[in-house]
């Protein structure tokens, strides 16, 4: 396998492969085809789309969903009085996600960086997350806090009955998702 990795915009026909590959990785439910439509939306602003995918040998190996600053909501999982910059100008770092394979090859970071550049294209003086505590190893919250990303608050069952994600079952609790969300923010 060539070990190339190419990180490029996300189309809407790449949508069925980053839905394949974010239910494999995250659990059944976590993405569908009206989910990530409308996160594709949220993307973009002045042109310029902030959603990125990872190919190693013409494989989709790893994405990276963003939401430009002014198009996402804030919610009760944020803490927007304890960030260093104003909501309107963070953009939010939605998922990132890597194949199990190809894991440990920098992609999550290539992937990040690319959202970061084209977030600061639209703007944005910063990216909020809320990273996934219990990924393998803690990996989520290590590769952003590697990056610059700085703890806000621990959010306990974050994924518990999301309406964002109706039907998630989570890889390791199943339907009651009981996962902690670390809300982080990276200054650029």
């Amino acid at each position: 396998m060539n070990n190339q990795v190419e990180i490029r915009p996300l189309k809407q026909d790449e949508f069925e492969t980053v839905i394949a590959l974010g239910n494999l990785v995250h659990g059944d439910g976590y993405l569908d085809e009206q989910m990530l439509s409308e996160m594709q939306d949220k993307a973009y602003k002045s042109g310029i789309n902030a959603n990125f995918v990872a190919y190693r040998g013409g494989e989709l190996v790893g994405f990276r969903l963003t939401y430009a600053p002014g198009n996402w909501s804030l919610d009760r999982w944020c803490s927007p009085t304890l960030w260093p910059v104003a909501a309107e100008d963070c953009c939010y770092f939605k998922c990132n996600t890597v194949s199990e394979e190809a894991r440990g090859l920098g992609i999550g970071k290539a992937l990040l960086q690319s959202s970061i550049e084209a977030c600061k294209a639209q703007g944005a003086l910063a990216g909020v997350s809320h990273l996934w505590k219990q990924s393998p190893d803690n990996s989520a919250v290590g590769y952003f806090t590697n990056a610059g990303g700085k703890l806000i608050k621990e959010h306990p069952e974050r994924w518990n009955n999301n309406p964002d994600h109706p039907d998630y079952v989570c890889v390791l609790c199943g339907s009651e998702c009981h996962c902690v969300a670390c809300e982080m923010i990276l200054i650029f």
